[in-house]
């Protein structure tokens, strides 16, 4: 028996062809990536929604990293900084996020080969493959990313031969409440994004001010750690940090860890504690928060019992999730908590390691920037 095969010639198997790789945001990560495209030779444009470099790390720019220079310029960036006559900072100091911005995202954008693709003033609304929803198969791989991108000129939609998000999720911080849902009301300005600039811009908003920090992770310690220095010399500042577990499991009460600097914290937001000088609210399940007059009040369930605290500014330290919404279109594989690709969850989140993939000790969880290729599946 003879079997013919009748199915057609492909004719567009090379619509990928010439097309570049698009990077979705132009932070440290976004930026990396680009100067690793570039010395593969990858044709690259990277859309940025700021007018400018580090958007989301200006914001927090006040900040002092606790991972070194060493663990945080890129191999492949550094080479493309070099013949520039790019100065090295020294590699076991500290950056803050302003200095990471302006001794390295900043000259690195300015590199003849990053400054050629980059484009600011451009948000990413969608991704999609060409002609195909999520739902269609057939041909898939070989289909062209397509990207709806606003502009200040209006809707453009652009193709890419495969897609890295790297738009990060600082803007995108976790629900107030243990169930993961939004605060019924609106809390206005009442209701502060995590690493408030509590020493400098934003001193007014805790000065003399009863202030609850939500959270058990590095950014709500170094936003008590900045509490605490400003109630010294702001009579009536008064602390407290709600967190939802017995415990403190990332920030250890001693500086038992890879990076110094993050054990550091551990050891000094715990010696407030003990001091007095911070009233944490152990085993507090929030369940609504709500305003009333000039107070924020915050009920939930301490050890299962009912339990109410007001105060006149609340601080949302409980982490930050990605927004899939622009990706609603593509396929990807998430892993289920954290929604980051499934190789890179546990070195997010040490809650799921596992003996056959343990987390390494010196991982940084300020680098929480997501980072995924829409390439595959897509």
């Amino acid at each position: 028996m003879t079997v013919t095969l009748t199915v057609p010639p492909r004719a567009d198997a090379d619509r990928l062809t010439g097309l570049p790789v698009t990077v979705i945001g132009a932070g440290p990560v976004g930026l990396a990536a680009t100067a690793h495209l570039h010395e593969q030779g990858l044709p690259v444009v990277v859309y940025e929604a700021g007018d400018q470099v580090g958007t989301s790390v200006r914001a927090w720019g006040h900040t002092r990293l606790f991972s070194p220079w060493r663990y945080v310029i890129d191999d492949a960036a550094r080479r493309l900084l070099e013949p520039t006559g790019w100065t090295e900072p020294r590699r076991s100091s500290l950056p803050t996020g302003h200095d990471l911005v302006a001794q390295y995202l900043e000259p690195l954008a300015q590199t003849p080969e990053l400054a050629a693709v980059l484009r600011y003033g451009v948000r990413v609304d969608a991704v999609s493959r060409q002609g195909m929803d999520r739902t269609r198969s057939t041909g898939r791989a070989d289909t062209p990313f397509l990207l709806r991108l606003h502009t200040a000129d209006g809707v453009e939609d652009v193709t890419a031969r495969a897609v890295v998000d790297t738009s990060g999720t600082y803007t995108s911080p976790n629900p107030l409440t243990a169930a993961g849902l939004a605060p019924a009301a609106d809390l206005g300005d009442r209701a502060m994004h995590a690493l408030p600039d509590v020493l400098g811009v934003d001193r007014d908003r805790f000065a003399g001010k009863r202030v609850l920090v939500v959270g058990a992770g590095h950014s709500a310690a170094n936003t008590l750690i900045k509490l605490a220095a400003l109630a010294k010399d702001e009579p009536g500042t008064t602390l407290l940090w709600a967190i939802r577990n017995a415990g403190t499991a990332r920030l250890g009460a001693d500086a038992a860890d890879g990076l110094a600097a993050r054990g550091q914290l551990g050891s000094n937001v715990h010696g407030l504690v003990e001091s007095g000088r911070i009233e944490r609210l152990a085993s507090f399940e929030i369940d609504d928060v709500s305003a009333e007059g000039d107070l924020v009040t915050v009920t939930g369930r301490r050890a299962g019992e009912a339990f109410a605290v007001a105060v006149d500014v609340i601080v949302n330290a409980t982490g930050f999730r990605p927004n899939l919404d622009m990706l609603r279109e593509i396929r990807l594989g998430l892993d289920d908590i954290v929604e980051a690709p499934r190789a890179l969850a546990p070195l997010i989140e040490t809650r799921i390691c596992t003996p056959a993939a343990p987390c390494p000790r010196t991982v940084s969880r300020s680098w929480r920037a997501r980072s995924r290729t829409s390439s595959s599946p897509g």
